[in-house]
């Protein structure tokens, strides 16, 4: 048999490419492909992409400014309007390393004409949110492990060590394999006193630590569409603890327009295509869903509020990336409001972010907090990084709105996750209790 002409064979790679183009995309796939050179990208490449943001923080931000100028010395960044460093760990640094480490940043910063926003900012995931940096359908890389809280608005986020951040810094582009894709649909709907954290826990309580080890999430459902932005930031923060790289909310109207005010950008959102091509679709009933509570020592091990009901606590902390939000302290001000959290507990407050902080107090929900007894800090991350309020001693129970309850994330005590209106209600009694 004679050689193939070639007119033949560019007739049938033409054929064949076009098929390839033709094959609907999920978001993660879409988002890459749009920031990579590629025509074409499929789970298992391996590409490299043009981020739109980079970042680091004070907890493994001085690792990357060491290692930036032990790589490139004093070069300059790649894009001075796209890298900044957030500080949120423990802010204002509570010891000598630690301001050492911001004071590092700050200085870097500073030669490099790069912006910080520093201590009295909050946590940096959602200040890159509140101040338009990020926005739906684009790219951020940085040193926090949930930066894919993103994903809450459809963008990309991803956390990577400090010599990738120091790359990115210079370059302004890091490499990436494309994820598979699990398509999670929450049937039914919920309402008070079920809330965004419930619905993220018994998503939790099903898939497992390692459900979605590895993928990307695309969260549907009449649930997921009809939560606000805050909601929203809730669930994609707890992707993490399932093992996911990102999961994307598609955002609507009241998102796209809220990324549109802050930024003074038009909006560009990414949706999945029709016939996208997704790994596994998973189906989440949650019709007669009530409270969930993760028991210690893993955000896994999740069971109703109900099976737990009356187990004595010494401590809650509400607060997080999680649960630091406005419509979080809401709903714990109106279960408090008149009332005194139980005596002997420590009731701890920590707002996500500045902007938070200053709603809080413009609406009197600060002094609802102040007048039930609650220790109310300035933002940031709280017991999480072990930098502010929030850690527990030994022996000690808390009850914490925040993602992780593993041994010494939040202390050396027993840490329950919960939903703000059950950490509220459980202050008032001393015992784990099932908000109504």
């Amino acid at each position: 048999m004679g050689a193939t002409p070639s007119f033949v064979l560019d007739a049938l790679f033409l054929l064949f490419d076009r098929g390839r183009k033709a094959v609907g995309k999920t978001i993660i796939e879409k988002i890459i492909e749009a920031h990579s050179s590629e025509d074409s990208v499929s789970p298992g490449d391996v590409v490299w992409i043009e981020l739109d943001g980079r970042t680091a923080r004070d907890f493994g931000g001085a690792n990357v400014v060491l290692n930036y100028r032990r790589e490139f010395d004093d070069t300059p960044v790649a894009d001075r309007e796209k890298t900044w460093f957030t500080f949120d760990c423990v802010a204002p640094a509570k010891n000598i390393p630690y301001a050492n480490n911001q004071q590092i940043c700050r200085e870097f910063a500073r030669a490099q004409g790069l912006r910080v926003f520093d201590v009295d900012m909050g946590i940096g995931s959602h200040v890159d949110i509140e101040q338009g940096l990020i926005l739906p359908g684009e790219t951020l890389v940085g040193t926090d492990s949930h930066l894919n809280i993103l994903g809450a608005i459809g963008a990309f986020g991803q956390g990577m060590g400090d010599v990738d951040i120091a790359f990115a810094f210079r370059t302004g582009k890091t490499w990436f394999e494309v994820p598979e894709t699990m398509k999670l649909v929450v049937k039914g709907n919920f309402s008070y006193p079920v809330s965004p954290k419930d619905l993220i826990l018994y998503i939790l309580r099903q898939l497992g630590s390692r459900g979605a080890l590895g993928k990307a999430i695309e969260f549907y459902g009449e649930a997921v569409e009809k939560l606000s932005l805050d909601g929203r930031i809730t669930v994609a923060s707890m992707v993490t603890e399932m093992g996911g790289i990102v999961g994307f909310i598609p955002p609507d109207e009241g998102v796209i327009e809220f990324c549109r005010s802050r930024s003074g950008r038009e909006i560009v959102p990414v949706y999945a295509d029709p016939g996208a091509s997704y790994r596994e679709e998973v189906e989440i009933g949650i019709g007669s869903l009530s409270p969930q509570i993760a028991l210690p020592p893993k955000p896994d091990n999740v069971v109703d509020v109900t099976e737990v009901a009356g187990e004595r606590i010494d401590s809650v902390f509400i607060g997080s990336c999680t649960n630091g939000r406005v419509e979080d302290f809401e709903v714990v001000a109106k279960i408090l409001k008149g009332k005194k959290v139980k005596e002997g507990v420590m009731v701890k407050a920590v707002p996500a972010t500045k902007e938070v902080y200053g709603e809080l107090l413009k609406r009197g929900i600060l002094e609802v907090l102040y007048d039930a007894g609650v220790i109310v800090s300035n933002p940031g991350c709280g017991g999480c990084a072990s930098g502010q309020i929030g850690m527990t001693g030994k022996g000690e129970v808390q009850i914490s709105t925040a993602n992780r309850n593993f041994p010494g994330k939040q202390g050396a005590g027993l840490t329950y996750l919960a939903s703000p209106a059950t950490a509220a209600i459980s202050a008032l009694t001393g015992r784990i209790t099932v908000p109504e």
